[in-house]
């Protein structure tokens, strides 16, 4: 199943190697495009539309779009935990303030419950072992109320090379006895394929799986500043060739089939990207092909370590 992540959505830049031909568009001509993408996924099939706070425009967005609706399929996913503040500044120094606190969860909340009944899912955005998120017995537990009084889940987006340690401290987390819980939204993708050794753990025990940055922040498309992958350029394009589709609908699909039952993510940031990024609901790759295309992973911390050198754009 595909959804839709609203990261490029709700703010002219983000972490990625490709840049967007339309530079630069006024914040209303930015807006209406956003509403549209909105409108188009909506109009080809797509229910699950996760945002945050800290993508800027995103969740104001998306609940403007939601009032000309009355679908009850429609599920939404959001975070609390970072603020935007690059106030749509492409020559921002500092794009999003990362705060565990209970007082940001408590303040992010009040704006995030107006996505319900929609809002299904409450996520701790980029948990990690460093904030001490995991360990903090207030937030832990403001998080279990939450999911007792409202007809919610409770999850975690993760990031960085140690993410199986994160989503291991955060199973292992319970409230009276229950795991907190019910959901992980994880990088993966054709570099980045560790999540696979934990995919049988997560699914006997019922957990949700939602895979993020599947198209790698970009790193998926030919360029000349990453010869080390040609490999991975050649043999994506080939079978793009084969099945009559883009790159980014072959590194989708070999997520939506290798990790299976989970939701994986468009970043689309325009009508564009996306219905090129929904081919990848018209294929299905062989056994061979995809195991080609797991021989092209890198170590995480390698991944990792490269990804931090990628600008904002």
């Amino acid at each position: 199943m595909l959804g839709l992540g609203t990261a490029a959505l709700g703010r002219p830049q983000y972490i990625n190697i490709r840049k967007d031909k339309n530079l630069n568009p006024s914040l209303e001509t930015f807006r209406q495009d956003s509403f549209n993408t909105l409108e188009k996924a909506y109009q080809l099939g797509i229910r699950y539309f996760d945002t945050a706070p800290g993508y800027g425009l995103a969740e104001d967005v998306l609940l403007e779009w939601l009032q000309t609706k009355e679908d009850e399929t429609i599920t939404v996913a959001t975070k609390w935990g970072y603020t935007y503040v690059a106030n749509f500044d492409a020559n921002a120094k500092v794009h999003e303030v990362k705060e565990h606190s209970l007082e940001k969860l408590n303040a992010q909340w009040q704006v995030s419950n107006a996505f319900l009944p929609h809002l299904k899912l409450y996520q701790i955005h980029s948990a990690t072992l460093e904030t001490g998120v995991l360990n903090n017995a207030a937030v832990l537990n403001r998080l279990a109320v939450l999911k007792k009084e409202r007809p919610i889940e409770i999850g975690i987006t993760t990031t960085g090379s140690n993410q199986l340690e994160v989503l291991q401290k955060a199973m292992d987390v319970t409230i009276e006895g229950t795991p907190l819980f019910d959901a992980f939204q994880v990088t993966y993708n054709v570099l980045d394929q560790s999540l696979e050794t934990m995919c049988n753990t997560l699914a006997k025990q019922g957990k949700k799986i939602i895979i993020k940055e599947a198209l790698a922040n970009g790193r998926v498309f030919k360029n000349s500043n990453y010869k080390h992958y040609s490999k991975l350029y050649n043999t994506l394009e080939e079978l793009a060739i084969k099945y009559h589709v883009g790159i980014d609908a072959i590194a989708l699909k070999f997520c939506q089939q290798n990790i299976k039952k989970s939701i994986v993510l468009s970043g689309a940031s325009n009508t564009e990207q996306l219905i090129s990024n929904l081919q990848a609901n018209k294929i299905t790759l062989l056994e061979e092909e995809l195991n080609s295309l797991k021989k092209l992973k890198i170590a995480p911390v390698a991944y990792w370590q490269e990804r931090k050198q990628l600008p904002w754009n």
